[in-house]
């Protein structure tokens, strides 16, 4: 597979400017009611969503990689306004009546997906022009942050058939685009697993296998063991436990690759929904 690890690989892009180079973020999304509750996820990302424009540029686009947008191959939203994806049960009906109109941006999508190469593969990222939309990892994370949906927002869907080296690979693809003006952000949890949730546990309580696993993950971050991270199901039992299923876990693969191994995390959100889901997230730059 070829990598494209460096801001050359998108100088050529018609669509967007170069810019002062982007943070890269990964966003804890946990439960949907974050989106909409008054919590101290939510404050996060309202105040996270002020710095831009101050610390950082506003970004002319954001690519985010939401857990729930899983399919064969690697797609690229590519219409001009992605509907607002309600996927999910149970829930209060305002949660389902949140709307996030933001833009998509066709142009650049197809920049995009002409510089994305998929594993094992020299076909380009495909582009869907209908199917999918924002789905909730994405807009509950974004419209927090961005309330006025003024930017352009494209999703990356995930191959869940592909291992986790190649996601990362995909990550350090995106690496380029810090330096046009465009925000990545993923979003997912660190520790996620719904069978085990306690409903009334405290933001600190946490299973001693979720607290392990997460404090794990944070401590290679924080040494740039980025080849530690992509196997991390070689932790075996607590791993297993974590991650049920690892897609909650990939998004975490492509915002680290997106960033350089000595670029030092700033983590966020340290605490724990229901006991076994990690809100912790992770920003660079």
């Amino acid at each position: 597979m070829h990598n494209i690890s460096n801001s050359t690989a998108f100088d050529s892009l018609k669509s967007l400017r170069k810019t002062a180079r982007m943070p890269v973020i990964f966003l804890g999304h946990g439960s949907p009611m974050n989106a909409i509750e008054d919590n101290e996820y939510r404050r996060s990302w309202q105040a996270l969503g002020t710095e831009f424009g101050v610390k950082w540029p506003k970004p002319q686009l954001i690519v985010c990689v939401s857990a729930h947008w899983l399919t064969s191959g690697g797609w690229l939203t590519a219409m001009a306004q992605p509907k607002t994806i309600h996927d999910f049960g149970g829930f209060p009906q305002a949660l389902f009546d949140q709307q996030y109109p933001a833009p998509g941006f066709p142009a650049a999508a197809q920049e995009i997906s002409m510089g994305l190469q998929q594993p094992d593969s020299a076909q380009p990222v495909s582009l869907d022009l209908q199917e999918w939309g924002l789905d909730h990892g994405a807009w509950s994370v974004l419209k927090p942050m961005f309330p006025q949906a003024d930017i352009p927002v494209i999703q990356l869907s995930m191959d869940y058939s592909r291992p986790p080296a190649e996601h990362y690979a995909l990550g350090l693809q995106l690496k380029g685009l810090r330096d046009q003006g465009v925000l990545i952000v993923g979003s997912g949890n660190i520790v996620h697993n719904l069978r085990t949730m306690q409903m009334n546990a405290a933001p600190h309580q946490a299973y001693d296998w979720a607290l392990e696993f997460d404090q794990t993950m944070a401590d290679y971050l924080q040494q740039g063991n980025h080849a530690a991270v992509q196997d991390f199901q070689s932790l075996g039992a607590i791993a297993r436990q974590s991650h049920p299923t690892h897609e909650h876990f990939l998004p975490l693969l492509y915002t680290a690759g997106a960033v350089d191994a000595n670029e030092p995390p700033q983590f966020f959100n340290t605490s724990f929904q229901a006991a076994s889901i990690s809100m912790r997230s992770v920003l660079w730059g």
